[in-house]
């Protein structure tokens, strides 16, 4: 009697390989969607909790916003893309600074501070309908929106 081993052959192993290449081109980017969702929904959670901070620092303080993120006295996290969140208060840098962050129809976004990241790409320019902007997760109508700027 004659033991005979099967083995894969070159075409078994081949379609294997076309398997696993279909299910990874599938699942590589439902992975990075989810998270890069995750991301935007921890800075939404970061741009809230320091929000409360600054309304908290303006009933301890007679109505003043402080002029910086550190004024507040608490540890200041990175965004989740690792870069610094961007905070300007708008009554000390005076209304008529162009520096305002403005909707697609160049209204201001807040009337008592900024407060945003500049989301994925690090950058951020002129109204949240500029390209690089789309990305930037944003605090607006002082404080009753916050998200993605290509949403608001």
């Amino acid at each position: 009697m004659k033991r005979t081993s099967k083995g894969l052959g070159l075409l078994d192993l081949v379609v294997t390989l076309v398997i696993a290449l279909l299910l990874a081109s599938i699942a590589i980017p439902s992975y990075q969607a989810f998270t890069q969702r995750a991301k935007v929904a921890a800075a939404i959670g970061d741009i809230g909790k320091i929000s409360l901070a600054i309304e908290s620092h303006r009933l301890r303080y007679d109505d003043r916003i402080p002029l910086s993120l550190e004024e507040l006295g608490m540890p200041i996290p990175l965004d989740p893309w690792g870069q610094p969140y961007e905070f300007l208060n708008i009554p000390a840098a005076g209304a008529g600074n162009s520096g305002l962050r403005k909707d697609g129809s160049l209204n201001p976004l807040n009337t008592d501070f900024d407060l945003y990241s500049r989301g994925e790409d690090g950058e951020s320019a002129g109204p949240l309908s500029a390209e690089k902007s789309r990305d930037d997760v944003v605090r607006a109508n002082n404080g009753a929106y916050i998200g993605l700027g290509e949403d608001y």
